[in-house]
């Protein structure tokens, strides 16, 4: 078998570059004797790590003075949890917007801790779109304005951030943090799990303004206070080290190839080849309504559930791996990262129209 395209939705593809050098420092970090898996969280080894990432992600996301990040455990499912126990401490109550699986587990543990309003919702259309929101349902007096830009089972994201005044917004950015310019001063909160855009699985950052930290009741668990991770600077306990420093590499990678604008260039022309070719293909078509396409995860299917599984099962051996779509979904889904590179969506592209000229009777 060639070349391998790894099109999963997460853990997912990594640069290769971040890779090898990983590989390189794996038994003697930078002159230490030890792997990053080895060395003390309190070391200056990996305090240097902790810290430089930190900047870096800084620099490339242009993230102010004031608000604090943190590199936290627990994925991004567990700040399902610790949003409203830090944040729903006012009015208890939170606005939502409910655009797939991920909003429906979050709203779900808001709903332990407050009154949560669903402001919009495109769940009687299987999520394929991302609802056009009416200010008029926003609650003036709520804690904060919930909403998740993409979403990696549907593949539909944001193209606008809502205007919600005084409302704090929390944003899940699990799946396309890093993919392009992000205004971060018009959120209050920003997390996102690794396994996307950042690194292997083990670490979740979040962003947060500084304002918002320290309102939660003193019956919240230690750890799971923001002010607890802020003031000991992620290292309350021992922190997930080695998918930090991966994530730091991660970070150094993208400021290299230009920043975000150039990533982000990088994204569009990928996601306009594979697009085109299910937009002009007579096989294949997006469930995705146009103005909600991600730019990140393109979902899309044969209509005829045989033939998908055909070509789920022709793409693996020709090295095209984890095309399989969502079980809510079916059919295919090409997740396709920072780090997967243009000549795989090229080659995607090219066995695509292969397939679909070999399979027009049965079609």
């Amino acid at each position: 078998m060639g070349e391998i395209y790894n099109f999963s939705a997460g853990p997912a593809v990594l640069p290769k570059a971040v890779l090898k050098k990983a590989a390189d420092e794996m038994l003697d970090y930078k002159g230490s004797g030890m792997s990053v898996m080895e060395l003390s969280h309190r070391g200056k080894e990996f305090t240097g790590i902790i810290e430089n990432a930190e900047a870096t992600l800084r620099e490339i996301m242009a993230i102010s003075d004031n608000y604090k990040v943190m590199f936290l455990q627990g994925g991004a499912s567990l700040q399902f949890a610790m949003i409203p126990l830090n944040l729903m401490t006012n009015n208890k109550k939170a606005d939502y917007v409910h655009t797939g699986q991920w909003s429906k587990k979050a709203i779900a543990e808001a709903k332990k801790t407050g009154e949560v309003n669903i402001v919009a919702s495109s769940e009687e259309d299987n999520f394929t779109y991302i609802p056009k929101l009416d200010p008029a349902t926003f609650s003036k007096d709520a804690d904060y304005f919930y909403i998740v830009t993409n979403n990696t089972i549907y593949g539909t994201e944001y193209k606008t951030i809502p205007e919600t005044g005084d409302v704090p917004i929390v944003a899940d950015m699990s799946s396309n943090i890093l993919s392009a310019p992000v205004d971060v001063s018009k959120f209050g909160v920003i997390f996102a799990g690794a396994q996307k855009n950042i690194g292997p699985a083990g670490v979740a950052i979040v962003i947060i303004r500084e304002d918002l930290v320290g309102k939660a009741d003193e019956t919240v668990p230690t750890l799971l206070n923001y002010k607890t991770q802020v003031d000991n600077k992620s290292m309350f306990n021992t922190p997930p080290c080695y998918s930090i420093y991966i994530a730091g590499l991660v970070f150094e990678w993208i400021k290299e190839r230009g920043g975000l604008d150039a990533v982000a260039k990088n994204n569009q022309e990928k996601a306009d080849i594979l697009y085109d070719c299910i937009d002009q293909s007579d096989l294949f078509s997006s469930p995705v309504d146009v103005e909600s396409r991600s730019l990140m995860n393109v979902p899309f299917v044969t209509g005829d559930k045989d033939l998908d599984a055909k070509f789920i099962e022709e793409a693996g051996k020709r090295g095209f791996k984890t095309l399989k779509g969502h079980r809510t979904v079916g059919g295919m889904r090409a997740s396709i990262y920072n780090a997967m590179p243009k000549e795989g969506i090229e080659a995607l592209v090219r066995f695509m129209k292969e397939f679909e000229k070999d399979n027009k009777k049965i079609a």
